[in-house]
């Protein structure tokens, strides 16, 4: 065994790799700087402040300039649920089994077979679980403790995570008729839906498609390749989807309404603020343009 893995299993040097990772991000570099070195890496270009047009560029403006503590509400998984409960109602929120303030208060015997785990305070923090039996809890659990000890906002300066209170939630396993649980991703500028995105076959081989509102498929690509032999029927809950996604976004400049479809019922996703933090890459670039035309920040200079 290496001493990479060696070190990948020892929760205290993770921790302490994760503490001086954060000490940097929060003390030694500004929002700014650390926005623009890591733009300039993954996409290979200047960030564009001053005057941007781009979608990227205008959320990596937003994320510097833009703040509404309602955006911090509804970026956390847990308090979002209050904001769904009173603009659209209870109905369209998944069934939520338990709330923990810590991993040691997680009883996994006490669970049903399969569920979710989320944490309510970043991206990406989830443990989706069809059979506990087959989970190995021990890595999982040095996984949700890491978790708990990250403050999503320093790496990325996504500041809507910076003040969640961490907690996880478990909420209902879903799978819908596709054997996994597609979400309808809709892109919503000034509270008025635009591009749709469906990400298939997630967790081995990632593509994603992007549509019209009229569920015509866009020859157009954000990080993932498209997959045009996938067909993907419009689902029968698309104009509801839409006109919730609008009443959901209409605080906000830009907001993703992220609803999924099973068997016919619509259930809420999430809300997220900077799709690929700011930084997917489009294919063709001139997208990246056109959908940035949708997002005017005239009101938000001011």
């Amino acid at each position: 065994m290496n001493i990479y893995k060696k070190l990948k299993q020892s929760d205290s040097l993770i921790y302490l790799y994760d503490f001086f990772k954060e000490i940097y991000y929060k003390y030694f570099i500004s929002d700014e700087k650390l926005i623009k070195k890591r733009f300039r890496k993954r996409l290979g270009r200047e960030v564009n402040l001053k005057n941007p047009k781009k979608f990227n560029d205008k959320l990596q403006w937003l994320k510097l300039y833009w703040r509404d503590p309602l955006a911090t509400k509804c970026a956390d998984k847990y308090k979002v649920r209050e904001y769904i409960k009173e603009k659209i109602g209870e109905k369209y929120l998944n069934e939520l089994i338990a709330v923990y303030n810590s991993v040691d208060e997680i009883d996994i015997d006490k669970l049903p077979k399969s569920f979710v785990l989320k944490g309510t305070h970043g991206s990406g923090y989830n443990i989706i679980c069809k059979d506990k039996d087959k989970r190995d809890w021990e890595k999982e659990f040095k996984k949700m403790r890491r978790w708990m000890w990250t403050n999503y906002h320093w790496s990325k300066r996504e500041w809507v995570y910076k003040d969640i209170k961490p907690r996880i939630i478990c909420e209902k396993y879903m799978e819908d008729e596709s054997g996994e649980l597609r979400d309808y991703k809709i892109f919503c500028f000034h509270g008025e839906p635009k591009i749709i995105e469906v990400d298939i076959n997630r967790f081995t081989d990632h593509k994603r498609n992007i549509y019209d509102l009229n569920w015509n498929l866009l020859d157009v690509e954000i990080e993932y390749p498209s997959d045009p032999n996938t067909i993907i029927q419009r689902p029968e809950t698309l104009n509801e989807m839409l006109e919730l996604s609008r009443i959901l976004s209409k605080d906000f400049p830009h907001v993703r309404v992220d609803f999924y479809n099973v068997n016919g019922e619509i259930i809420f996703g999430e809300l997220t603020f900077f799709h690929e933090s700011g930084m997917g890459k489009f294919n063709p670039s001139e997208y990246e343009l056109e959908l940035g035309r949708y997002l005017d920040l005239q009101d938000q200079m001011l």
